[in-house]
């Protein structure tokens, strides 16, 4: 996809600019919409990243926040000022960033959808230490793109939602027994294995293992830690949910996230 023509995008065309504890930022699009979930990384990396994708700041429409921690929220106010960008965010998360000074704020509710352009997005809450934290389902009226980082445990509703993607960008934060007996001190320990933390590659496994994965294409491991994980051990996990090989499988790495990939 070129950035500066105005192609049409069939299905649901996505990729991370990175992903991890130093920064997280995905584009999503479809039809002739593009946006950013969450930016993470300075304005002027922002940028460079982007450039990988062949895409511009001004070829993004929007940019949607999952939460208020800096690893996803760090440039997006000036971002959003620099090139004129909607911000869409909770109202909890909004209240947290009150003087922060977007060019345009803009409410979702975590349990109704919207609409950016040709994008159908499904937001919902997750279980984080953070305000009014949120992640997101995306279609383009057919296909399903499901994002779920940033949560410590697992919901009904959530499964509901991710039932059935085309597409599954799933957190796989770190190996229980290296995170205990990793560097971390005990306190952030408790914080990132505890119910509002982070998903391990344990609970990545078991909640893909019980999911509807028949139109599956894409699965990929996001937000690893670089202390407490190793990609091998990511997949590893999420080759044995699926009954497939490691191979088939992807994970989104802090300095390179991934490549475009299409639904």
């Amino acid at each position: 996809m070129g950035a500066a023509d105005n192609d049409l995008v069939q299905g649901i065309r996505f990729a991370a600019l990175g992903s991890g504890s130093r920064g997280n930022c995905l584009v999503v699009c479809a039809g002739r919409t593009r946006v950013m979930v969450d930016c993470g990384f300075s304005v002027s990396e922002t940028a460079r990243r982007l450039a990988r994708l062949s895409l511009t700041p001004q070829d993004i429409d929007a940019v949607l926040v999952t939460h208020e921690h800096t690893d996803h929220i760090g440039s997006a106010a000036a971002f959003s000022r620099r090139y004129r960008k909607p911000v869409w965010l909770t109202a909890g998360t909004l209240e947290v960033l009150r003087d922060t000074g977007f060019h345009a704020a803009r409410i979702f509710h975590a349990h109704e959808h919207l609409a950016i352009g040709d994008l159908q997005i499904e937001p919902y809450p997750v279980p984080h230490d953070a305000r009014e934290p949120c992640q997101f389902l995306f279609s383009d009226g057919d296909r399903r793109l499901g994002l779920l980082t940033d949560a410590g445990s697992v919901t009904p509703h959530m499964r509901r939602t991710l039932d059935g993607c085309d597409a599954l960008l799933l957190e796989c934060n770190h190996d229980r027994d290296m995170l205990a007996a990793g560097p971390y001190p005990e306190l952030l320990k408790r914080r990132v294995g505890g119910d509002r933390g982070h998903l391990g590659n344990h609970q990545a496994e078991a909640m893909l293992a019980g999911l509807d994965t028949s139109r599956l294409r894409h699965v990929i491991g996001m937000h690893l830690s670089e202390k407490n994980n190793t990609e091998a051990l990511a997949l590893e996990s999420l080759s044995r949910a699926l009954g497939c090989t490691p191979d088939w499988v992807g994970v989104a790495r802090q300095d390179e996230g991934f490549g475009w990939r299409e639904v």
